[in-house]
């Protein structure tokens, strides 16, 4: 109780500081379940990611002068732009934050929402500088997003303020690949990304390595097998590696296995989607899954291709889908009884208001900044596992590094040593079946001989990289006594700071 007592005055003494952002419109998450679940003096999101780097920093190694240089933002661009629509000239407002250069480019997506602001991208460009260290990827952290509902503008349109924000990008030298890579995020896709490219391609003529300069790009565009799942794939390895922990099985009394676990969703876009999908395959029982009007709940399991089939054919909604009960308040779902909860939705949704009524015995947050520093406190005290952000959602940031890679190197992944992989493996195979004299059938022979596709190899690097973080979170957090968040941004913060004093900072002492 001292401890939540003394965030209170920690918030309230700092809410003057929000009055004056640079952000039009300075707001607080307007969606129905963030106002339900936090009070009105908890931290906004770039204060709670501030708050939980503080936390981390007293565990790390890093040098006062170093923590201050990490925790600051770099640059940030604010442009304004007129567009028409209707006849009429709307100013459109657009941001893009580089939180931190220790490694070029920077790295994070674009969102299009009409609630970006610029304090929400210096949290998520915050966030991506640590989730990038905490997994190994070499990037520095940026974020972007231009303050509009995609779904108020025609595809035309769109594409006007996609193509004129990028202009505003390339003029600002706020993109390029060496410099800064934007990625899709809420409200954006791979269309996006290919008007971005060929913005900077008409514009950089002469740089060979021009589709490198955004990722998440269509295959035909120089995409990377893989990139569209990479995110809810990753929250699947990452959970599935937690559950496997001695130490978390006997504290969330689990038997470590996804076959047979209940897991509820909170969001059904891309993240939410996948992930559901990737669980699912691997036997666990999706029991509910949350959007922002309803939430559909079934404690047998959903069929979430079926769901997601009928939300496509029925206006977007879930209503009317006929194999789960359909409930009008889906924060009541948020609140049921689960092994596992994914929240894959925006920031802020689990706070004070509601992190008591919270039933899940591990949380995953798939989405960015979902659980309040209050709340992260109240849930652990009442013995749930939280994996962070930083460390769970970094699956699409991997393989955004895995096409930025491809599209330097001009090459497709396995386009050199498929064939002879199949040779080799045939080879053997031929040796193994004459000594034994049992010959393979053809079927038998081809899956044992096949050579890995591209997306084979991204799956492959992918869990390779989410099974090292997750285990040098696990190393730092038995150590230190800490939390996971805690241990996994500790460790962020050592490896920026080592990269900092290995590359020396210029200016910085007389």
């Amino acid at each position: 109780m001292a401890s939540l007592i003394a965030y209170q005055l920690r918030a309230a003494s700092r809410k003057s500081l929000n009055c004056g952002a640079l952000s039009l419109r300075a707001r607080q998450l307007s969606t129905d379940i963030t106002n339900k679940a936090t009070e009105d003096y908890e931290p906004k999101f770039l204060q709670a990611v501030e708050m939980f780097f503080d936390r981390a920093a007293k565990h790390s190694s890093a040098s006062e002068e170093t923590l201050k240089h990490i925790k600051s933002t770099d640059s940030v661009l604010s442009v304004t732009f007129p567009v028409e629509k209707d006849g009429k000239t709307v100013m459109i407002r657009g941001y893009r934050s580089q939180h931190s250069r220790h490694r070029l480019p920077c790295k994070g997506g674009i969102r299009f929402s009409s609630a970006v602001d610029l304090q929400e991208v210096e949290a998520l460009s915050a966030l991506m500088t640590y989730k990038c260290a905490v997994v190994d990827v070499p990037f520095g952290g940026g974020k972007g997003g231009i303050m509009i509902d995609p779904k108020e503008w025609t595809e035309a349109e769109l594409e006007r303020i996609t193509r004129r924000f990028t202009l505003e990008l390339c003029q600002k030298n706020f993109i390029g690949p060496g410099v800064d890579v934007p990625a899709p995020d809420v409200g954006t896709g791979p269309r996006e990304m290919g008007w971005i490219a060929d913005t900077y391609r008409n514009f950089n003529p002469q740089d060979v390595n021009g589709a490198a300069c955004v990722t998440g790009k269509a295959l035909s565009l120089g995409g990377v097998r893989g990139r569209t799942e990479a995110t809810g794939l990753g929250v699947y390895y990452g959970v599935r590696e937690f559950l496997s922990f001695p130490e978390v099985q006997d504290k969330i009394k689990h038997s470590g296995k996804i076959d047979g676990s209940s897991i509820v969703i909170q969001g059904f876009g891309n993240v939410g989607y996948w992930a559901a999908k990737f669980f699912e395959a691997n036997g666990a029982k999706i029991t509910g899954i949350i959007e922002h009007d309803v939430a559909a709940y079934n404690k047998n399991g959903i069929d979430v291709e079926q769901l997601a089939l009928w939300r496509k054919e029925n206006g977007g909604s879930f209503r009317g889908f006929r194999d789960a009960q359909i409930i009008d308040t889906p924060m009541s779902v948020l609140e049921a009884e689960c092994d596992v909860l994914i929240p894959a939705a925006l920031e802020r949704q689990i706070g004070l208001r509601n992190a008591h009524k919270i039933r899940a015995k591990l949380i995953g947050e798939a989405a960015n900044g979902p659980v309040t520093p209050a709340a992260d406190e109240v849930l652990r005290k009442n013995g749930a596992v939280i994996i962070p952000d930083l460390l769970l959602n970094a699956g699409g940031v991997c393989v955004s590094y895995f096409e930025w890679a491809k599209n330097l190197s001009h090459l497709r992944f396995g386009r050199m040593n498929k064939r002879w992989d199949e040779r080799s493996k045939e080879q053997l195979l031929s040796l193994v079946e004459g000594n034994a004299g049992h010959p393979l059938t053809e079927v038998e022979r081809r899956q044992l001989i096949h050579g890995a596709e591209e997306h084979e190899l991204v799956y492959s690097g992918l869990e390779d990289t989410m099974i090292v973080a997750c285990n040098e979170t696990r190393q730092t957090a038995n150590a230190k006594n800490i939390d996971y968040r805690t241990a996994a941004l500790a460790n962020s913060i050592n490896k920026i700071a080592a990269s900092l004093a290995g590359s020396g900072s210029i200016f910085t002492h007389a």
